[in-house]
């Protein structure tokens, strides 16, 4: 049973110990933000904490002494606002965690950042061009300027005040006191300096001093909030994206389920996060299963891709576990529930997503480092140089204007500007070629990258089942087993059938023919009456259990050679006798093999890693000239390669296109998600290939 508090507890012995528990944190506005919680909780007894500003998370480890309210107690008492999280049962329920807050204060500041713009850029025309100046154009200025400081910049000047009634500083308060000491000292150059004299005209220039009276800084006032608030705009956009993988993973899971209640097994719909343990469901063809549960009744071939990456259906029958989120694409399934809500493998895999997602790269916690002394150095060296220049004899308002200089110049707009900038050009120049760049951050971490692992299905391969050849029995004739067995298979819906359907139908030599007294047997193979020929196409084992069919030696020996480079084998039999096989498998993309080569020139070593079997992993990764493989893995394991990999001191770059991806995308140093593949892995990944071609 899940925490009510979202709880995660050790071993038994552990339990009265030690405890864990995420926080949603409120308020934060800069990394130095975090940092002071996280210096707050640590300094708690036996209480280890982790804050991530991009995520507004808190992730806790504590002590039987301390409980969850103590630490939203301290986190509030730090001045920000803490929130418990909550059980998450459902899809819908773990999308409202990710509400619209971050909506709708992109949107405040979006409104906020278009008033100030539209006030400030005449501000800046009057200031720096001259001929335009005209008498008295300094009021119109200040006209201007004045709300764009008090209520433009009343964020940074808030979180000042709620700072300093704490005892601390962050970049808000450097850029309130900035913002504020330009804007009144151009009050008091207006209203008592030569500035404000009547008829006076005066370039607004960032010298401490004009040659023709004090200095205004009201181009610098309003100017440095503009441009602070459309970081902050495009900070709140990047926040609202980061739960986007999340959304997009826990949106696969059903809506509502059909259950069988009482004795007479009377059939109700309700709301998947009603389902309980226990209940019994059904799953009809193309529909998703509901939850984890037990196959109770009824065969069929479920679609896992989205979990292993395999694009042959899985065969389940009664007593074969089945995982919720994936789809039956074969027969009618009556299924046990065994696991819901927070417990189903879905959930956990967003659990894998969310903790590669809340973790910090060592930069980031070297900024975090840099930017808790930031502020109170910048402040001290502001007060130093007022106490400088005074000591050396120059006049209060020289020093004054020195002293602000250096808080304007501190002010964080020249990253704010010049990161930016970088980052246009960049992903300018990516989207031309194809490849979406989600932030700065991204274009840091690809040079570092020495190691990239590769998705099998879906990224080096199409993903799709193809036909890959025709194996015709000795005196057979290759058109007639494909005609045959394409007609027949023409009538199924299974995945690998209409991979030989589709086959049948391109061959103008072979057209389908009609198919009478069709019958299916799950998992096994389908039979048929084809122009007056009684046809079976499956498994060898069927053929020979149903129907005491066996395999003439040379095709038995070519179908084993086919099997064990991973490819699946379908049995072709006609009027008592078996006639062929059909080779099907997952295509190479055609430019795969180049681009492992381009990888090795580049000094990468590739790793092909896949929830594929061994003999299919190993034959992809030989055809594109791969080394190194790991397969049979799933989707956590996936994230345990990508670490293993880094611990070992490897830089990981990881490319994928499914569900399945996901989290080992997040978990990487750099993820690259195929853009023809799932939306989740492409909102876990940095980078998208918007074409699908490595």
């Amino acid at each position: 049973m899940s925490d009510p508090v979202g709880l995660a507890h050790g071993s038994p012995d552990e339990r009265t110990t030690v405890s864990s528990v995420e926080l949603s944190i409120g308020g934060m506005t800069c990394a130095s933000c975090a940092l002071r919680i996280e210096k707050k909780l640590n300094r708690l007894n036996g209480v280890t904490a982790t804050v991530n500003y991009a995520t507004e998370k808190a992730k806790i480890t504590f002590p039987s002494a301390v409980t969850p309210a103590d630490l939203v107690a301290t986190v509030e008492a730090t001045g920000y606002s803490a929130k418990l999280p909550r059980v998450k049962t459902s899809p819908d329920a773990a999308r409202e965690d990710h509400s619209t807050s971050t909506s709708d204060e992109a949107e405040a500041l979006r409104q906020r950042l278009l008033i100030c713009a539209i006030l400030t850029a005449p501000v800046l025309v009057l200031s720096m061009i001259p001929a335009l100046q005209f008498t008295n154009w300094q009021w119109l200025a200040l006209t201007l300027a004045s709300p764009v400081v008090v209520w433009g910049a009343l964020p940074f000047h808030r979180a000042a005040w709620a700072n300093a009634r704490h005892g601390a500083a962050t970049m808000d308060t450097l850029i309130s006191v900035g913002v504020s000491a330009a804007y009144l000292w151009s009050l008091w150059a207006l209203f008592f300096g030569t500035a404000g004299m009547a008829g006076e005209t005066m370039s607004l220039s960032l010298l401490p001093m004009a040659d023709n009276g004090d200095a205004l800084y009201l181009e610098v006032a309003s100017a440095v909030t503009v441009f602070i608030l459309a970081g902050r705009y495009f900070e709140a956009k990047a926040k609202k994206q980061s739960g986007a993988a999340l959304r997009a993973l826990l949106s696969l899971g059903a809506k509502d389920v059909a259950v069988l209640r009482g004795d007479a097994r009377i059939e109700t719909r309700i709301p998947v996060d009603q389902l309980a343990v226990g209940d019994v469901f059904i799953a009809r063809p193309g529909e998703k299963i509901a939850t984890d549960g037990v196959v109770v009744e009824g065969s069929s071939a479920i679609d896992a891709s989205m979990l292993t990456g395999e694009p042959v259906p899985v065969e389940v029958r009664p007593g074969d576990a089945v995982v919720g989120a994936t789809t039956n694409v074969g027969g009618r399934l009556i299924v046990r529930a065994t696991r819901v809500g927070a417990d189903t493998q879905l959930a956990q895999m967003a659990r894998l997503v969310e903790d590669a997602q809340n973790g910090k790269a060592p930069v980031q916690r070297l900024a975090d480092r840099i930017s808790g002394i930031f502020v109170p150095v910048v402040l001290v060296l502001s007060l130093a140089t007022l106490i400088g220049w005074l000591a050396t004899g120059h006049p209060t308002a020289e020093a004054f204007t020195a002293a602000v200089a250096v808080l304007i110049i501190a002010c964080p707009c020249a990253l704010g500007l010049a990161t930016p900038t970088a980052l246009l050009v960049g992903t300018g120049r990516g989207a031309q070629l194809g490849i979406l760049i989600k932030g700065p951050q991204v274009l840091e971490s690809t040079r570092t990258v020495d190691t990239i692992v590769l998705d099998k299905t879906g990224t080096v391969t199409s993903g799709r089942m193809s036909l890959y050849d025709v194996l015709p029995a000795e005196g057979e004739d290759r058109s007639l087993v494909l005609s045959l067995a394409a007609s027949v298979e023409d009538a199924s819906e299974h995945p690998i059938a209409a991979a030989i359907a589709s086959a049948g139908r391109q061959e103008s030599a072979v057209p389908l023919k009609p198919v009478t007294d069709f019958t299916s047997t799950q998992g096994m193979g389908v039979a048929g009456l084809v122009d007056g020929h009684a046809v079976l196409a499956g498994r060898a084992t069927w053929l020979a259990n149903e129907f005491t069919l066996t395999l003439p030696p040379a095709l038995a020996t070519a179908a084993a050679d086919a099997e064990s480079e991973g490819r699946t084998v379908v049995f072709v039999a006609w009027d008592g006798a078996v006639r062929g096989a059909l080779v099907v498998s997952d295509t190479i993309k055609p430019t795969s093999a180049q681009a492992v080569r381009e990888l090795v020139s580049l000094g990468l070593t590739p790793v092909l890693l896949t929830g594929d079997n061994v003999r299919a992993a190993q034959a992809v990764a030989s055809e594109v000239g791969i080394v190194e493989v790991i397969a049979e893995v799933m989707p956590s394991d996936k994230v345990d390669v990508v670490r293993r990999l880094q611990s070992e001191g490897r830089v990981v770059a990881m490319v994928g296109d499914g569900v399945n991806d996901a989290a080992a995308l997040a978990a990487a140093d750099l993820g690259l998600a195929m853009g023809t593949g799932t939306d989740v892995a492409i909102e876990a990944s940095d980078l998208t290939l918007v074409r699908g071609d490595l």
